[in-house]
């Protein structure tokens, strides 16, 4: 993992991930303060579906540590969490993703019984993507898929860290040349939420978790909702590359490490999570149906509008209409989500 002298490192190991749940009375794993680099380790959850090229001795060593019944009611391993002095109930938590840098060169994506289309295909599949080698730089700008096999370790893929023996003879190669766009980026990242007790890692909510919104990579700002003092950052589910609607069930799911800055911010408070690009402000609605997690991002979209630029709810309901872009950002997650794209360059 690289890291700069000034960075708190916080590795990826069995006393410092949990698997599968957030939970605000979770011991913090360190505390930092605000303005504080951080260099962590986040390890996919899906590591075990080709462990001959997606584990190492370190992420074995949290397979074994971790008992299955202490994994859950969510998948995702998250690394945390972290404490920031001074954080408190009413603050934002902005988090700065610095750069990435990819673990090991491979990652799987599992067209999944929780899949939009599952009912077409009655089965699941892995398909193993390894990032071109001729790449360059922090991480190649390319990923191909390599080969791809029927998942058989369990009669339906629904438990955490399930591992796949490998089988070469199994192992289907892709049929055609092709190029994926590489879009690092964290797929799970929140502070804990206001309610007591585990909740699944799994659906996303305004305290952040599971947003799976590719953009969140680096030169990204996520600013976060604080509810509970520290705030208690934490990160997971990286990805190397991922569509919106993420619609077969997975990204490229694949282990990664990256360099975050952390701060509180007082002065325009937030009630769901908001991203920052070079170009865009994004925000995000989560519901039941597309309809109410559409409807939310756009709401949140107006909220924005008037507080950071002065215009009034008539105003950016109009702006809103004709020049932000509202996505689907996954619809695997049990609750959706949703997006609104607001361009910067509109503010003269």
């Amino acid at each position: 993992m690289r890291s700069s002298e000034t960075d708190t490192v916080l590795e990826a190991n069995p006393d410092t991930v949990y698997w599968g749940f957030i939970d605000r009375d979770h011991p913090p794993v360190v505390e930092v303060s605000s303005g504080t680099t951080i260099a962590v380790e986040a390890i996919t959850h899906h590591a075990g579906d080709a462990p001959d090229l997606l584990m190492d001795e370190r992420i074995h060593a949290i397979w074994a540590s971790i008992d299955p019944a202490d994994r859950g009611p969510g998948v995702h391993i998250m690394t945390g969490p972290i404490a920031v002095a001074g954080a408190r109930p009413g603050d934002t938590l902005a988090v700065r993703v610095l750069e990435m840098t990819p673990r090991l060169p491979y990652g799987s994506n599992c067209a999944a019984n929780w899949g939009l289309l599952y009912d077409d295909f009655g089965k699941e599949r892995i398909t193993i993507y390894e990032l071109d080698p001729s790449g360059t730089g922090d991480f190649p700008d390319l990923a191909r898929p390599s080969f791809g096999f029927d998942f058989t370790a369990l009669p339906r893929y629904e438990q955490p860290g399930v591992i796949s023996t490998p089988d070469v003879a199994a192992r289907v190669p892709f049929g055609r040349a092709v190029q994926v766009p590489v879009r690092p980026h964290f797929g799970v990242m929140g502070v804990a939420p206001a309610e007591p007790g585990r909740h699944s890692s799994v659906p996303p909510g305004v305290f952040g978790g599971n947003v799976d919104n590719w953009r969140l990579g680096p030169g990204s700002i996520m600013r976060y909702p604080v509810f509970t003092e520290g705030a208690l950052l934490y990160v997971g589910d990286p990805h190397f590359a991922q569509g919106d609607g993420e619609i077969c069930g997975t990204a490229i799911e694949a282990s990664l490490d990256a360099r975050l800055e952390v701060w509180i911010e007082r002065e325009a408070p937030i009630t769901s999570p908001l991203l920052e690009t070079a170009t865009h402000w994004y925000t995000h609605g989560f519901g039941a149906t597309l309809d109410e997690a559409c409807r939310m991002a756009a709401r949140q979209a107006i909220d924005l509008l008037v507080a950071r630029y002065g215009l009034t709810r008539d105003e950016a309901y109009s702006l809103a209409s004709v020049a932000l872009d509202l996505g689907v950002t996954q619809v695997v997650d049990g609750t959706l989500g949703c997006h609104a794209g607001i361009a910067k360059a509109l503010f003269l």
